[in-house]
């Protein structure tokens, strides 16, 4: 089953000709969420060619413009689109009142239900769940309330063996409590365990989003093992005394959180517009994570 990241926007608050503002669409076994609504997204949402009523949840991981100010219009135009579908917003409370005065200025008359809910960017917790994935907070250091959201599978039941199933005869009525941990008896009495008919599930996948915030030593254990993680490096070691100063980290600091988390990949984004060229980014966090990409505009990444 699919679960993959479209990144839309990887830049910083700065326009530039190069990056469009914090975007992504996250897709995780037919279900579509976003995370981050920078300006420009709905652009962004067409060229990567996603289904714009598909998407069934946003994720605001703070209340700075380049990370919510395209909400307002991704929703008028879901309204044109003939959505009837709710649309469930998860956000720092803050942005509730606002949202609603916008919706009433620019939005009268929707035909669908726009649901707010308030998240605690202060501790880790589950905002959302279903039967198949959880979301969770990731608490963030920031200039305003800030945090991460990490996507997690939840685990799955084995695999059938078909070719044990066909040989025994075994029928399609027991499949699922042979899944659930059962074994078989044959008409003979011999029996076969549970794990003779069954193969290892698949391993349940993980994907972190860690948005605007300095250095957290502790980050890491938020993120032990997630396959992959996007962490933002606005700026190279040189300019670490910004990256303090203005609540962003270093690629090299963003490397160190995806080492000590043991992550499977980490992606750079964020990208301050004093840079032309991100492979200075790259290169500073290779050399602490060998497993570092920067982040690119209409790229998916499987997770």
């Amino acid at each position: 089953m699919n679960f993959r990241v479209h990144v839309l926007g990887c830049g910083s608050a700065l326009p530039t000709l190069k990056h469009w503002p914090s975007s992504q669409v996250v897709e995780v076994r037919n279900k579509i969420f976003m995370i981050d609504c920078g300006e420009g997204t709905q652009i962004q949402l067409r060229r990567a060619h996603v289904h714009l009523i598909s998407i069934q949840a946003i994720f605001i991981s703070h209340l700075h413009g380049d990370h919510c100010f395209g909400l307002i219009g991704l929703i008028c135009t879901f309204g044109m689109l003939g959505r009837t579908a709710p649309l469930h917003i998860y956000a720092p409370p803050e942005l509730e009142g606002m949202l609603n005065a916008q919706i009433n200025m620019f939005c009268q008359g929707l035909e669908y239900e726009v649901i707010f809910h308030a998240v605690n960017t202060t501790e880790s917790q589950i905002v959302y769940e279903d039967k198949s994935l959880t979301v969770s907070t990731i608490p963030l250091d920031h200039r305003t309330p800030c945090c991460g959201y990490l996507f997690r599978e939840k685990p799955t039941l084995p695999h059938i063996r078909r070719d044990m199933i066909d040989f025994l005869g075994i029928p399609v009525s027991q499949i699922n409590n042979i899944k659930m941990g059962a074994g078989w008896t044959t008409e003979e009495g011999r029996v076969y365990s549970h794990e003779e008919l069954v193969t290892p599930p698949t391993p349940a996948r993980s994907y972190a989003y860690c948005s605007d915030t300095r250095y957290l030593p502790g980050l890491h254990k938020l993120l032990t093992n997630v396959d992959l993680l996007y962490h933002e490096s606005t700026y190279c070691e040189d300019k670490k005394d910004n990256a303090h100063k203005y609540f962003h980290s270093t690629a090299r600091e963003a490397a160190k959180v995806a080492k000590e988390a043991h992550v499977g990949k980490l992606l750079l984004g964020h990208y301050s517009a004093r840079y032309n060229d991100e492979q200075l980014l790259l290169k500073e966090a290779r050399e602490v994570f060998s497993e570092s990409y920067l982040s690119k505009e209409n790229e998916a990444y499987d997770v």
